[in-house]
């Protein structure tokens, strides 16, 4: 358990760690504030294990979570970290005053060695209990073992290297045998492969790693105190079972690359940092008299895989004479010494001492330093004290010594979590960029940064950078948000000015025509942005005033286009004489309004490609709106520029189908001005029915009368069926063309006749041509010759219409003889009139005494009733109430008018008291008036049966219930 002082140890130093990290990060200029409020946890956080050993501690070693430790002369612990209660002790059963030397547990935790000063070695494995001594590897002090991590498992190591402390390595291998443990030997074979030698002769081999490159390449280091031995080669593929022999047997006659230092400490210790599980290390530490060498591995180097090596002088408290490091472990960013009294951790990217852990002396001196590669955990002892170490957080300060280095991209990679952190490095490297005129790097930077906008501007402009200047506001534009409108639109007109006057400068130098277009193709970038959509049309306006005042007209049109400002596009191209282009526009993007607006322009200058235009546009085009730019047209311009005019309005009234009649007026008025052919005929396929033709008639005829197109005005006059007007117009041009005009008022043959008058007169009095009188008369039936005889003169002879006069008295001898006939059937057809009458004065119908009433089913007798030749008898109350709901309303009212009438001539006042004298009174004197209301009531209720006649028929849509009772219907059957 730890003790008050160890405690009151570790709260000092947390509490100076919190306060260095505080100091160093201030106040940022970039405005980020430093929030932390707990105090911040140091990256190596010593705890002192809660273990009293009950012997000293000779030796330690720990691997994947697993830890042994050899207490006192014969005892060995082992724990599972995992379990930490469940300790586990092994007697090495020696009787003899051996002790243990260095113990060495594999990457699995599984295979543990332990080497005696007695040149002897003990092998555990990690699930078994008993101690086997391994029988060849006997004589030779064991100082390091290479394990084969690639072929080894927890029953068998696979090869390994094996170094002495007189500088043999030999190649073994250790295997365990289920089920059979205790019938052969672990140790598989033990062979030498080759012996190290430094300047002296032999040195013993301090350490041993093995490591696999890549297509089967294999890396072997090994170090005495004065050098770093390298074995480099290949092991065929299915062969690494047998071991690394051939790769020594390559440096048998010559010497491996190595390198060597001329101090010594008596010893020395390399180290790796493997960043994962089952990974290869990617960097080392190899301790020794001059310092600590450090590097990264390659792989990829054919003969070494050494690489970056730097040598880091010991500390100047360090003295190797009198205080000598004693171990060394190696983390990502730091490597950790190990001396008598305490902890030094040195940054590997600086070579700066970072990290001291003092320990009291009442703990002892430090024995020993290791690193469980799997969980990254650092392990301490003494010879009564166990203490371990958790690193935490290990590259949260990186980002300064890289940012200090200038090596700014690794530098961001470390904070990238941390934005105050990066902000800092940003700016460091933008200052960095600009002291050496890498401006646009600079400006890259900056626009990433919170340091104050202004003051960087102006730092731009003061050394005339314009473009890093363009650079940095449009990296800050696109790290705004959107909610950010008015730095937004800043920054957008800013860069729109700086772009214009770049523009402005470049253009004038044909030296710099690349730059030119480079510039003006991401200012067009710039303006057709997405992003910059938004702002760049809410300030459309400002936009084009700075344009206009750079007198840009080519980005104006660029900009009105990507603003879908087509009309101010089309009004440039008009002012510039460039119609093609400005039609092309309107072609393209088909917004009607915009024809509506330039077509008076275009059609002045481009008639045919325009109206090809209003086509193509078909019925999106409202004609009615384009007739305003035809008729400025047509009124200024020649007949062949009027025909494209008369295409357009054609093809509105013959494809579209138009049925306006401001178009078919048009299309009148240019007809009857330039293609008086193609009028009549227009006339004639817009037929005769006035509900049904699409012109104004009255317009049309005005027209037509004030050109002279006659044959035109006699047709609407036909239409009009002004039929005496159009016979009229039509002697003064054809009289076969009055001749089809007289037969049109085919109802009414007066006006006919009146109309074949006007002809006969015409060709008699003006034509004065007797024989074609004469055809009149037999082109018409209703023309006689006495009709006609007056329009001839006096000194006419009869021969030339002697046979019409002989035609005309036969045709009156065929009608009175028609007449006659006509009178005799009269006569006939009266006389049977009368006699039907006199027949049904004198039927009658028999009534039986059960006769039921069709419609109530009482008794008929009982009442006055009807009986209909249908043989449907009704009470005259049923027959009235079926009947009077089904009369219209005027027959209603009639109906109760007469009721009324005959009530009051059969009832005078107090009848009901002397009935017998008022039928008397009644009959005396009212006799005729009743009975003729009783007639007029018969007429209307008994004018049909109320079941076989039409008022059957009209009620059969009827419902059989009454909608407005329904409801009380439904309810009474519930």
């Amino acid at each position: 358990m730890a003790s008050i002082l160890d405690e009151y140890e570790d709260s000092l130093y947390r509490s100076a760690a919190a306060q260095h990290s505080r100091a160093s990060v201030g106040i940022p200029h970039s405005g980020y504030v430093n929030a932390r409020l707990e105090k911040e946890t140091p990256i190596f956080n010593k705890q002192r294990i809660d273990f009293a050993p009950p012997e000293r501690i000779n030796s330690l070693v720990v691997s994947s979570n697993q830890l042994c430790m050899s207490l006192g002369k014969d005892t060995l612990l082992r724990i599972d970290l995992g379990k930490p209660d469940e300790p586990n002790q092994v007697e090495l059963g020696r009787k003899d005053e051996a002790k243990v030397y260095k113990m060495f547990l594999d990457h699995t935790g599984s295979h543990l060695l332990i080497a005696l000063n007695t040149s002897e070695c003990l092998y555990l494995n990690r699930s078994v209990q008993k101690v086997r001594a391994l029988s060849r590897w006997k004589g030779h002090l064991i100082e390091s073992v290479g394990w084969n991590k690639f072929l080894g498992t927890e029953t068998n190591t696979g090869p390994i290297l094996v170094g002495t402390a007189q500088g043999q390595i030999f190649e073994a291998e250790i295997s365990v045998s289920e089920g059979s443990l205790f019938s052969t030997n672990p140790d598989q074979y033990f062979r030498q492969v080759y012996t190290l030698e430094e300047e002296s002769g032999p040195a013993p081999v301090c350490c041993l790693e093995i490591e696999r490159g890549i297509e089967g390449k294999f890396f072997i280091i090994a170090t005495t105190q004065k050098r770093l031995f390298q074995f480099v080669g290949k092991v065929p593929e299915g062969t690494e079972q047998q071991g690394f022999s051939s790769i020594f047997a390559l440096h048998a006659d010559h010497l491996p690359s190595f390198r060597e230092f001329p101090a010594s400490f008596g010893f020395s210790e390399i180290a790796f940092y493997t960043p994962k599980l089952r990974s290869n290390p990617r960097s080392f530490a190899w301790m020794m008299g001059n310092g600590v060498l450090y590097g990264t591995l390659d792989y990829s180097r054919p003969d070494s895989i050494l690489s970056d090596e730097r040598v880091w002088v010991y500390p100047s408290d360090i003295d190797i004479t009198v205080n000598k490091p004693i171990s060394i472990v190696l983390t990502q960013f730091h490597f950790l010494l190990l001396l008598p009294d305490r902890v030094k951790a040195v940054c590997t990217l600086n070579g700066q001492v970072v990290f001291q852990d003092m320990f009291l002396e009442k703990f002892g001196l430090l024995t020993r330093m290791i690193k469980d590669p799997t969980v990254q955990q650092i392990w301490i002892h003494t010879e009564k004290v166990v203490f371990r170490y958790h690193v935490q957080r290990e590259s949260r300060d990186v980002w300064k010594m890289y940012m200090n280095m200038n090596k700014f991209d690794l530098a961001k990679e470390y904070c990238k979590d941390r934005p105050e952190c990066l902000d800092i490095v940003l700016a460091k490297e933008a200052e960095h960029c600009f002291q050496n005129k890498r401006y646009l790097d600079s400006a890259k930077c900056y626009a990433l940064t919170q340091n104050y906008f202004e003051e960087i501007a102006l730092k731009f402009i003061e050394a005339k950078q314009e473009e890093a200047l363009m650079e940095f506001l449009i990296k800050k534009l696109s790290n705004l948000k959107p909610s950010e409108k008015t730095q937004t639109t800043l920054l957008t007109t800013w860069l729109t000015e700086l772009y214009l006057n770049w523009l402005g400068i470049l253009e004038g130098d044909p030296s710099q025509r690349n730059l030119y277009l480079d510039t003006r193709e991401k200012f067009r970038t710039f303006l057709s942005s997405p992003k910059n959509k938004d702002c760049l049309f809410n300030n459309r306006a400002s936009i084009y005033e700075l344009l206009a005042s750079h007198g840009d007209t080519e980005h104006m049109v660029y900009f009105a286009v990507i603003m879908q400002d087509y009309e101010r596009v089309v009004a440039h191209h008009c002012q510039h004489d460039e119609y093609d282009e400005a039609l092309n526009v309107l072609s393209r993007h088909r917004d009607e309004k915009l024809f509506y607006k330039f077509s008076p322009v275009l059609i002045q200058h481009i008639p045919k490609k325009v109206v090809d235009a209003w086509i193509s546009m078909g019925s999106r085009l409202d004609a009615r709106n384009l007739i305003p730019a035809l008729v400025n047209y047509s009124q200024s311009a020649s007949t062949q520029q009027i025909n494209e005019a008369i295409r357009y309005m054609e093809f509105c009234v013959y494809q579209l189908e138009e049925t306006q009649q401001a178009i078919h007026n048009y299309l009148l008025s240019l007809y009857a001005l330039c293609r008086p052919d193609s009028l009549l005929s227009y006339l004639e396929q817009a037929g005769t029915n006035p509900n049904r033709i699409h012109y104004d008639l009255k317009y049309a005829l005005r027209l037509c009368a004030e050109h002279g197109h006659h044959h035109a005005c006699v047709h609407i006059y036909k239409v009009m069926e002004l039929y005496e007007e159009a016979v009229d117009l039509a002697l003064q041009v054809d009289v076969d063309l009055a001749k089809s005009c007289a037969d049109l008022p085919e109802d009414d043959e007066e006006l006919r006749k009146k109309l074949w008058l006007k002809i006969a007169r015409h060709v008699v009095q003006e034509e004065k041509d007797v024989k074609k009188a004469m055809a009149c008369l037999s082109s018409c039936a209703l023309l006689k010759i006495e009709d006609v005889l007056p329009f001839f003169p006096d000194f006419v002879t009869i021969d030339h219409f002697k046979e019409a006069i002989c035609n005309s008295l036969e045709d009156y001898n065929k009608h009175i003889e028609e007449l006659k006939r006509e009178m005799e059937e009269a006569t006939q057809s009266a006389k049977r009139i009368r006699e039907d009458i006199q027949e049904m004065r004198n039927k009658y119908g028999s009534v039986e005494p059960q006769e039921k009433c069709a419609a109530c089913d009482f008794p008929l007798l009982n009442r006055p009733f009807y009986l209909f030749l249908c043989g449907h008898m009704f009470h005259y109350d049923c027959l009235l109430q079926a009947v009077f709901s089904n009369l219209p309303a005027y027959k209603q009212a009639k109906l109760e008018d007469l009721q009324k009438k005959l009530a009051a001539t059969s009832q005078p006042s107090k009848s009901h008291h002397r009935p017998k004298d008022t039928d008397t009174i009644s009959l005396g004197k009212g006799q005729q008036s009743r009975e003729q209301i009783k007639a007029d009531i018969d007429d209307i209720v008994a004018a049909e049966c109320v079941y076989c006649g039409e008022l059957m028929i009209r009620s059969i849509d009827k419902p059989f219930i009454d909608p407005q009772k329904y409801e009380e219907e439904m309810q009474s059957w519930l």
